[in-house]
């Protein structure tokens, strides 16, 4: 099984976090490999990238000054699969990832993983945070997967990733 690798940029602009790869993404070595998961196109139509990528080309992201890691690197069918003491090192390696690459923004990709980091109860939304990690501030876009009921369309999440890019552009001019 190929492994998946982080997308490495020194001082991101923004650095996304998913929580865990699927079983797609984890046999193909790709980030966000999901049949039919519109991350991708999310990006590209958020403005986020200047041009559409596919999963195979998740390493180029780096070329726009976009990170890419997850919590933790164990593929699993769902997310629920994760042990407490897998959950538990995922927090302190991103802590140590954000403190080496000194992302802008630190984006979670899904409400529950932006939860679970910071261990805080079920409540609130996607968007700006007030929280900070290692100096970035955070954001949170919804989980692109169609399993997603909160946010059940593609124009449902969209709205996120592009109130995302406008937080990065505000971030920049700030």
């Amino acid at each position: 099984m190929p492994r998946l690798r982080d997308v490495v940029v020194q001082n991101p602009k923004l650095l996304l976090v998913g929580i865990n790869p699927g079983l797609r993404s984890g046999a193909l070595g790709h980030h966000f490999a999901g049949n039919g998961n519109p991350f991708w196109r999310l990006l590209y139509e958020a403005r986020l990238i200047p041009e559409p990528l596919t999963y195979a080309e998740d390493a180029r992201l780096a070329e726009y000054g976009i990170a890419l890691t997850n919590l933790c690197p164990r593929p699993t069918r769902s997310a629920a699969e994760l042990t407490r003491d897998e959950i538990a090192s995922g927090r302190r390696t991103l802590a140590r990832k954000c403190q080496k690459l000194r992302p802008r923004v630190v984006a979670f990709v899904g409400l529950s993983l932006y939860q679970l980091y910071f261990a805080l109860p079920a409540s609130g939304g996607a968007g700006p945070k007030p929280e900070t990690l290692a100096g970035a501030r955070v954001f949170v876009v919804p989980n692109p997967s169609g399993l997603n009921a909160s946010f059940p369309g593609f124009r449902h999440k969209l709205v996120w990733f592009v109130a995302l890019r406008k937080f990065l552009d505000r971030d920049h001019r700030a």
